[in-house]
Protein backbone atom coordinates (compact mmCIF):
# COMPACT_ATOMS: atom_id res chain seq x y z
CA UNK A 1 0.00 0.00 0.00
CA UNK A 2 1.54 3.58 -0.80
CA UNK A 3 2.55 5.81 2.05
CA UNK A 4 0.17 7.92 0.54
CA UNK A 5 -2.56 6.28 0.29
CA UNK A 6 -2.12 4.81 4.08
CA UNK A 7 -1.77 8.84 5.25
CA UNK A 8 -5.00 9.58 3.92
CA UNK A 9 -6.20 6.53 5.84
CA UNK A 10 -4.81 7.38 8.89
CA UNK A 11 -6.34 10.51 8.55
CA UNK A 12 -9.84 9.76 7.66
CA UNK A 13 -9.87 7.45 10.66
CA UNK A 14 -8.41 10.33 12.99
CA UNK A 15 -11.15 12.23 11.74
CA UNK A 16 -14.08 10.01 11.61
CA UNK A 17 -14.90 10.74 8.42
CA UNK A 18 -16.51 8.06 7.28
CA UNK A 19 -17.73 8.96 3.83
CA UNK A 20 -13.93 9.33 3.56
CA UNK A 21 -13.12 6.59 4.66
CA UNK A 22 -15.67 3.96 2.56
CA UNK A 23 -14.22 5.95 -0.75
CA UNK A 24 -10.45 5.22 0.02
CA UNK A 25 -12.11 1.71 0.41
CA UNK A 26 -13.31 1.68 -3.02
CA UNK A 27 -10.64 3.08 -4.51
CA UNK A 28 -8.15 0.29 -2.81
CA UNK A 29 -9.86 -2.46 -4.42
CA UNK A 30 -10.41 -1.10 -7.54
CA UNK A 31 -7.00 -0.32 -7.42
CA UNK A 32 -5.76 -3.72 -6.06
CA UNK A 33 -8.15 -5.33 -8.67
CA UNK A 34 -6.20 -3.87 -12.19
CA UNK A 35 -3.00 -5.00 -10.46
CA UNK A 36 -4.13 -8.18 -10.50
CA UNK A 37 -4.81 -8.94 -13.55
Amino acid sequence: MPVWFQNQIKKAFYEKNRSQIKLLNQCWFFYRKKQSI
